[in-house]
Parts: C-alpha cells; structure tokens; sequence
C-alpha cells in the first residue's frame, strides 16, 4: 500500500491564505473607514460651501436694497428741510388780494413761476403733494389731527379744516397733512 500523504503543507498554504484574506479584509476595512472620513469630510465642506453661497447672495441682495433705497430715499431730509419753503410759498400767493395782482402783477407772475419750479422739482425727485380736501376721512397714517371740534353737519372723523398739506416721498410719508377733525357724537 501506499503511504499516507502528509498534508501538514496544505494546512501551512490555508493558513497563509487566511492571513493574506485577514490583511486584505484589514486594509479594504482601512480603506473603507478612510473613505467614509472624506466622503464626511466632503459633505462638510460642500455645507459650507453652500451656506458661503448663500450668504453672498443675501448680501448682494441686501446691497442692492440699500442702494436703491439710497437713490430713492436719500435726499428726504432735504426735501423735508425744503417744505416750509413751499408753505411760505403758498401763503404768499393764497394772501395776495385782487388789488394787489393788478399792482405787482411782474412780483406775483415771479413767485407764481418759482412756485412752479419747486413743484417741478418736486415731482422729479418723486415728491408728491397729499392734499385732503374739507370733508374727508380722517386717515391717521395720512394725516396728522391738530385739534377737534364739534361741528354741526358733520361725522365724528371728518376733516373740517386743513392747516397744511403733508407730502409723500416715492411710497414713504414725508409730512402728514395738518388738519382739524370734527368731533361731533353720532347723535
């Protein structure tokens, strides 16, 4: 008969290849754990990216607000500063008698045009003129209430006289109209 194979090399051979599969299965385990800390590490960095982003576009929106605010708005201390102009203005022509036009009517036809000029300049620069008329609503974002007073033939809310005319600057209020509110009970 034959003698029995020694098969203690076959058993040194799986064992070897075990080990080289353990080393294998370490390093793709190595590899795998490396390759989950970059792909957290990426999704990192593309979170910041994107929040960097976006806070570059909201600061460019927010530039551009102010800068059209700037140009729409930035000369309302001016025109503030320039409406006293216009009621002194008004009260001079609303002043002038019938006698008075035929006498200076050159000094009349002078303010009347300059009157027109500051309007002119009003309008451009999106000044506009709010002028409640006797009668209407009291309107508190509008109009400023500068006294009341009871007067027959009237609702409680009414304008019964206008001190002076308020102005708009583009959608914003300027100077609310002045004007007195009847204040007579509903009866």
């Amino acid at each position: 008969m034959a003698e029995p194979k020694n098969e203690d090399f076959l058993d040194d051979i799986d064992a070897a290849e075990a080990e080289e599969l353990a080393d294998e299965f370490a390093e793709i385990d190595d590899e795998a754990m490396e390759l989950d800390e970059l792909r957290a590490e990426r999704d990192q960095l593309k979170d910041r990216f994107m929040r960097a982003l976006a806070d570059a576009e909201n600061s460019r929106k927010r530039g551009d607000r102010a800068r059209r605010d700037a140009e729409q708005y930035g000369g309302s201390k001016l025109a503030r500063d320039m409406l006293p102009v216009y009621d002194n203005m008004k009260r001079a022509l609303d002043s002038v008698s019938d006698d008075q036009k035929a006498a200076s009517a050159a000094l009349i036809e002078g303010i009347e045009l300059t009157m027109r000029a500051l309007l002119g300049v009003f309008s451009k620069h999106g000044i506009q003129n709010v002028a409640p008329q006797v009668g209407d609503r009291f309107d508190p974002q509008m109009h400023e209430a500068m006294f009341e007073a009871p007067v027959p033939g009237t609702r409680a809310g009414d304008i019964i006289q206008v001190a002076a005319e308020g102005f708009m600057l583009h959608d914003r209020l300027l100077r609310p109209a002045q004007v007195g509110v009847s204040s007579t009970p509903a009866s």
